[in-house]
């Protein structure tokens, strides 16, 4: 498939209905590297494999498991992805934003993103949590080129991407639940490489707290369909040069399994506190 216009993300909404029922979600969710457990909180749920979804290719990093589920989460009917599509991959900019465009369809109006983060800002440790309160999309594309897709901005106001409303209930969501949290910027490379010692120095003059390889295109998207976005990244890595330790995917995943019950008591007060 090619096509990730809106008019094919209808067709692939309708799909995920003949499936799921009358549910109707509201709030999206995308779960980043290794942090897929909070799909199991989601109740009386519907679980489609991406194979099932037209348009979904399978994803191939480890820690994504490639499910979609529908149900219920703190009493909020919620659509989640375990698993998200990256670039790196060889996908182009437009299917990593096309779920969005799905979500929309579905009916989602908030969406919430996560990802797994090497920290770039010297203050942060493995098993942070950062609220995103901004981005740096230096992946140098978008998932808007192109025609302009009805009911979508052309040029979208990205002053408040990540919603500072939604910010605020993070914060309240941590209140409640124990949980530190830092605030910062996510700054997105395409990978699949991890950033040198020299990457990490540039990001870190330009002001990013965190980097990772994903979420913006997915955000990108949202915004221009009107869709209010928060956002955390897990720290699960010190980023090249702020330790001498090497960087592996093996302790991304590991760090994430360590973090998930925080991160998932998090997201779920949160999702509580929706209005």
């Amino acid at each position: 498939m090619s096509d990730y216009s809106y008019a094919s993300a209808e067709k692939t909404a309708g799909a995920i209905r003949t499936k799921i029922g009358s549910r109707s979600p509201a709030v999206g969710i995308i779960l980043g590297s290794g942090l897929g457990g909070l799909a199991d909180k989601i109740e009386d749920c519907v679980k489609i494999p991406y194979g099932d979804v037209p348009g979904f290719p399978v994803p191939k990093a480890l820690g994504h498991a490639g499910t979609l589920i529908c149900g219920t989460l703190a009493g909020k009917q919620v659509v989640a992805m375990a698993g998200r599509f990256h670039i790196y991959e060889g996908h182009p900019p437009a299917l990593a934003g096309f779920p969005v465009r799905v979500m929309h369809a579905l009916g989602v109006r908030t969406l919430f993103v996560s990802n797994a983060a090497g920290g770039v800002n010297e203050k942060y440790a493995a098993g942070d949590l950062m609220i995103i309160e901004d981005h740096l999309n230096l992946m140098l594309t978008n998932p808007l080129i192109g025609a302009q897709e009805p009911g979508e901005e052309r040029f979208t106001d990205m002053s408040d991407a990540y919603d500072s409303n939604l910010r605020q209930l993070l914060r309240d969501a941590a209140t409640k639940t124990g949980t530190e949290l830092h605030e910062g910027v996510y700054a997105a490379l395409f990978g699949p490489s991890y950033e040198t010692r020299a990457e990490v120095r540039m990001l870190r003059g330009l002001g990013a707290d965190a980097v990772g390889m994903s979420t913006v295109p997915e955000v990108l998207v949202a915004r221009a369909r009107g869709i209010r976005v928060a956002g955390i990244s897990a720290i699960t890595n010190a980023a090249s040069g702020v330790t001498a330790a090497p960087v592996s995917h093996a302790e991304v995943l590991d760090v994430g399994k360590q973090i998930a019950a925080k991160f998932e008591a998090l997201v779920t007060e949160f999702v509580r506190l929706l209005d």
